[in-house]
């Protein structure tokens, strides 16, 4: 198999797993739908968080919320397991909790888990705080991340969030001097030492046991009274989408820093060798990219770029030659930046997929137009080099100067570099027959039959 025949396998895998990608990233978009026949205040909601708290997280977790309410779930437990994350991220989820209508149960689990920082701050949020056997919350002092590494916020910084976690803790009846110890003193507290220190509420091993012990209670929440009846009640779990999980990944603060690196160690590859084109199209996607996870674009500001970005380098591949690869980054960059777009609250869901569908196919199609333009290349240059790996060389020429030994010949009206075979000399005008090939250096000879007639 030669490099043209990888070439055009290597895009057509290309090809395929882009579209089969976009195609199931449309189909994830649409939010969980999720069994509503449980009845109102009945459904108890389980929401997953493992890892860092993005910005990912922060929009499945949002999502979760609005289809808990939609179907007048009773309860919105959260299963966490982190050792910290982004501080906007954080407060919002925060947010969200305290203002959602329906009672939120923070469960650290399973034993062995930690809720340490950012969790610390969204444990104490909640309306029912609970954790299992062997688990761990604090350390929540708030520390500056930049290139040199990490280091300690100023007093500033953590006498606000010292603030922002007493407050919070006694919004729901928690000792605030405590909690603000987790930030001051990065305090770390065990179940156990949590539960004498009223920091949490109940410690249970799992979900179903958090449900039994507290079947019963009573919730007073944004002036309404909750009666939870949660013993036997069905549980409905949410999942990521494939867009947040990969908005999830990149908002990783380090997988952040690693693709804003990567994007301008890709500027600085494009113009050290300028016109290589792929390491400018890369570097330009990857910096867009960095920027929204290291938190300066939100997720919106980011999808339209990329789509902007998408369309320029589709049209520069129109108008230039781009080699294709304008037209692979402009498709690239489309996928992302359709993935990128979340649904907003006021657009209707069904438009939010019909879009997806519509840039998938959209992408689908520039990338076969780009593999049967590149086919058609590969095939045009095969036809020119068919015979033999470089070219195929003339069998006969005529001498247009002295061979002595080597000088030139003009065969097939182009003129070629030539040697005489047997080191004589040959003179111009001569017709000569080709012998061998050398990279671009042709072996002549005068031919056999004339070589007989002189003889003769």
């Amino acid at each position: 198999m030669n490099i043209f025949e990888k070439i055009k396998y290597l895009l057509v895998a290309f090809s395929l797993l882009l579209s089969t990608t976009a195609i199931m990233f449309a189909m994830a978009a649409s939010p969980a739908t999720g069994n509503k026949n449980n009845g109102p205040a009945q459904t108890v909601y389980l929401i997953e968080v493992e890892g860092v708290i993005t910005t990912g997280q922060k929009n499945f977790i949002e999502r979760q919320v609005e289809h808990a309410i939609d179907i007048e779930s009773q309860l919105l437990i959260v299963r966490i397991n982190t050792p910290g994350g982004l501080v906007d991220a954080t407060m919002k989820i925060n947010e969200l909790f305290l203002n959602a209508p329906v009672p939120v149960a923070v469960l650290v689990a399973p034993s062995g888990a930690i809720a340490g920082s950012a969790g610390t701050f969204i444990l104490m949020a909640s309306d029912i705080a609970a954790m299992a056997p062997g688990t761990t919350i604090g350390a929540a002092q708030p520390v500056a991340l930049s290139p040199g590494g990490a280091a300690e916020a100023d007093d500033k910084a953590v006498t606000f969030y010292a603030s922002y976690m007493r407050n919070a803790a006694e919004e729901k009846g928690r000792p605030g001097d405590i909690a603000e110890r987790f930030v001051t003193e990065n305090l770390s507290l065990g179940s156990r030492e949590s539960l004498e220190k009223g920091m949490i509420d109940y410690v249970a091993g799992s979900v179903h046991e958090l449900m039994n012990i507290i079947d019963g209670k009573e919730i007073e929440k944004l002036g309404e009274v909750f009666i939870l009846n949660t013993a036997d009640a069905p549980i409905e779990q949410g999942e990521m989408t494939l867009a947040e999980r990969f908005q999830n990944w990149l908002s990783n603060p380090q997988i952040a820093f690693l693709v804003l690196m990567a994007g301008f160690f890709g500027i600085y590859l494009g113009l050290s060798a300028p016109g290589t084109i792929v390491p400018e199209v890369g570097g330009l996607i990857l910096i867009v990219m960095g920027i929204y996870g290291i938190g300066l674009f939100d997720a919106n500001t980011t999808g339209i770029i990329l789509l902007l970005l998408g369309l320029g380098l589709i049209m520069a591949e129109i108008f230039t030659s781009g080699f294709g690869v304008l037209g692979i980054g402009g498709t690239v960059s489309l996928a992302i930046g359709a993935i990128m777009l979340p649904v907003e609250p006021l657009m209707a869901t069904d438009w939010y997929t019909t879009f997806l569908v519509t840039v998938a196919g959209v992408v689908l199609g520039l990338v076969i137009i780009m593999v049967v333009v590149v086919q058609r290349i590969i095939k045009s240059r095969r036809r020119w080099t068919g015979g033999s790996e470089h070219f195929t060389p003339p069998e006969k020429g005529v001498t247009v100067n002295d061979l002595d030994p080597e000088g030139r010949i003009k065969a097939r009206g182009e003129y070629w570099s030539a040697r005489s075979f047997d080191g004589s000399k040959i003179p111009a005008g001569r017709e000569v027959e080709v012998v061998k090939a050398e990279t671009l250096m042709l072996w002549v000879q005068i031919p056999q039959n004339e070589k007989n007639s002189n003889a003769d």
